[in-house]
Order: structure tokens, then sequence, then C-alpha cells
């Protein structure tokens, strides 16, 4: 999962002897966060327990494992770990037996044995979590971001950034949801068939943000987490598969959408690991068995009346069927965008089709578009509306406007490979002037 500043000053800290054992507990955390984190709140019953107790295990993790080596269940260590971490803090929280009895027995005095947490089989705490996080009495902004913070280890500026608000913003959304919780009493498990349609919506949503973050991570060197995008795909098959035997179409559709974007992974950095592209992408490397597994899935999501994730797969779609990028059916991608933009108007759709709109009608109209919602402010944060903006800039020849529209994306932009991928855009239109 993701880096958290102060978790990785700690590791450091912690492993100056021995950098394997700090590796190896990365390792762990990055791969199995949000798998411990659903295990122990079902064991404990507290988000906010359940998350500390956690990164402590973690950090404990690397002088135990730096001296004893590192465990045959790494997860299961830090499960067990961390639980009994989470009593100690019931301990001194108070002596009182009727006080941790109060707490709760159900989990106090449980025992957890370590091969169930490394079965090959698909375990069911993450989707509880992601239903648990996704109650109606939770504010719908509310339910993605805490299902982020606590399933995908995202940090709370991840999570602003995906809803573009500042990350105050978001952090009191994260507290109050988790008092809603336990002040509800909102129960942790999936809930029946005939009450899981009213939260397909944001558990879908959830979904995709976290493949979106795996796709195009916030910040540090990697442009892409495939850990991530793994993961998102695995809830994806799994909530599919939950509502089968007639998954909804958008299940069916975001599992598609998932599957096509991410068989270009490959594709977009090059040796060097500096973003490419789509146009220059080379699309021999592209995973032709997920796209050649994702196309029916489109057809499928496709009948009826399509919704927004079976829009933008069918655009997905697009892109992959065009052997060469000349080949790809613009007009169509462009029709697709006017309907997503009537079903799901937003300032992103809007700014993804006025790209269509520059491959159909010329750059000069997009770039109307683009100013337009430059007006607004709504994307004055978002580095790709001025990449795009500088890009139909550069194609009209307006290098002075294109590198000031660079220079503001380059303010804004908090990933190194797309940071490298803007420099190099700015010393093409200004190629006398260095960049910092």
């Amino acid at each position: 999962m993701p880096h958290d500043a102060d978790r990785s000053a700690r590791l450091k800290g912690s492993s100056s002897t021995d950098d394997r054992s700090a590796a190896a507990v990365d390792a762990v955390y990055r791969s199995d966060w949000g798998r411990i984190v659903a295990t122990l709140i079902r064991l404990v019953g507290d988000f906010d327990l359940a998350e500390e107790t956690a990164q402590e295990a973690f950090t404990a993790a690397v002088d135990q494992w730096r001296a004893s080596g590192v465990p045959e269940f790494p997860r299961a260590w830090i499960i067990q770990t961390a639980r009994h971490k989470a009593i100690d803090r019931v301990r001194r929280r108070t002596r009182s037996e009727e006080a941790l009895d109060s707490h709760g027995p159900s989990w106090f005095n449980q025992t957890v044995e370590q091969p169930d947490y490394d079965t090959t089989e698909i375990p069911d705490d993450r989707l509880r979590l992601i239903f648990t996080c996704c109650h109606p009495a939770l504010a719908p902004e509310a339910q993605v971001a805490l299902t982020l913070r606590t399933l995908g280890g995202l940090e709370t500026d991840e999570i602003a950034r995906a809803f573009l608000v500042p990350p105050a913003t978001m952090a009191q959304r994260i507290v109050r949801a988790k008092r809603k919780i336990r002040d509800a009493g909102i129960p942790y498990a999936v809930p029946d068939t005939s009450d899981m349609p009213a939260r397909l919506d944001a558990v879908l949503t959830v979904i995709y943000l976290v493949f979106n973050e795996g796709y195009t991570a916030t910040r540090g060197e990697p442009l892409v987490r495939s850990d991530l995008c793994a993961e998102a795909i695995r809830l994806g098959r799994l909530v599919r598969t939950l509502m089968a035997p007639k998954p909804p179409a958008e299940a069916t559709a975001l599992l598609a959408l998932m599957l096509l974007h991410d068989s270009r992974r490959d594709a977009r950095l090059d040796e060097s690991g500096d973003l490419v592209v789509l146009e220059k992408q080379d699309r021999g490397r592209w995973h032709q068995q997920q796209i050649v597994e994702a196309l029916p899935l489109v057809d499928e999501a496709f009948r009826g009346a399509p919704g927004p994730f079976a829009l933008q797969a069918a655009i997905a779609a697009l892109h992959c069927r065009a052997a060469r990028a000349e080949d790809t059916d613009w007009p169509q991608i462009l029709l697709l965008y006017d309907r997503l933009e009537r079903l799901q108007p937003s300032p992103i759709v809007s700014l993804n089709r006025a790209v269509a709109v520059a491959m159909v009608d010329g750059p000069e109209t997009a770039l109307a578009l683009i100013d337009a919602l430059a007006a607004t402010g709504d994307l004055d944060g978002y580095h790709l509306m001025h990449a795009a903006r500088a890009d139909l800039l550069r194609r009209l020849g307006s290098t002075v406007e294109a590198a000031n529209s660079y220079t503001r994306a380059l303010e804004l932009v908090t990933n190194d490979s797309e940071r490298r991928f803007l420099e190099r855009r700015l010393r093409e239109v200004r190629p006398a002037t260095s960049v910092s």
C-alpha cells in the first residue's frame, strides 16, 4: 500500500543496520495493508484502533524480523501482533474487568491462528469493509473516502486529490464517517441481496478510485502501482461474482474498464521510467489476454441503457481495438463522451471530452472548451487541466502561453514520472530556459 510519511520515517529510523528487514516489512505493507486492516476491524470492532495498532505492528516488525528473520506467514504475524497491541491499549486505558467486557469480550478473548490469513481462498473481510463503509447512513463522499483510507491505505491528500477538495476537508469527512459508524452501530457485514443495490454505486466508485490511484499514483517515483490495480480488479471480480447469476451491468462494465486500462500498463513507461503518451505507445506491449477478456464484457454491459462505467469502458475499448493510434475512431469516442457528459456531468468528464474534440475538430475548438472550464475555477488545482491546455497551445504554436500552462502544471504535479514528462514538454516550448 502507499507510503505513509511518518511510517517511512519510523522504519528508516529502526532499520539502519539491516535494510532487508525494512524492505520485507515495506513489501508486506504494500501488498497486504488492506487485508490486515480489514481483518483487524473485524477482530477489534474499531476503525481507529485497527489502523493505529497495525501501524505499530509494522514498526515492531522491523526490529523483530531483523533479529529472528521474516516469519513464514508475515501477514498473520502483523495481525496477531496488532491484536495484542490492541489488547494492551485497552488494558492501559482501564484496569477494570467490567470495562474490558464492555469494550468487547468477543474480540478480546479470540485466538488467531496464523495459517488462517495466508490461505489461497479469497477472504471476504475486505468486502465486508467496503459494504460497511458504504452504508446508506453515511454521505456518499464519506463512504468512498473512508474505504479508500482504510482498505486502500491511501493518505488524506491522495484521497483529497481524487475528489478535488482540500486535504483538511477530506480529513474531516473521514473522522465524521468513523464516528458515525461507531455511534450508529453500523454492522460490519456484507448486506443481504435485497439491500445490496442501494450500496452498489458507492462500492463501485470505491473500487475504481483505488484502481485510479494504482494506474497513476499521486506521488513518488512509480507512475503505476500494479498492486493497487490488481487489488481493484480482484475486488471488481469479487463484487460481480457475489451478485451472480445476473450481475448489474455497471459492475460488469467496471471490471471491463479496469482490465482495458490495465492492459496498457507496460507500454505507459519507457526504459527510463518516463511517461509515454497513448498515441506513442508500443501497442505490441499491450496485454491482449486482458483485452480479449474485457471486450465481451463491454458488449454485455452496453445492453439496455448504458451507465457511466459502460460508456467509459466503450471508450477504452475503441482505443484498444485500434491497431495503430491513427486508426482510433475519435468521432465515435466523442459521441460517447457526449453521452457521458449528459449522463454524469463533471469537470473531469468535460476535460476528457475536450481532448476528444481536439482530435476531431482541431486544437483551437478544444482550447475554447478548456478555457471555459478554466474560467470556472473548478479544476484550477488539477494539473492535468493545465497540461491539456498547454498541449493544445503547443500544437497551435503559442509557445509562450504553453510554457505558462506547463509551468502551472509542474507546480501542481506530485508524481515524478509525470513531472519529468512535463519538464520535457516545457523545454520543448522554451528551450532556452532551464527547468529547476
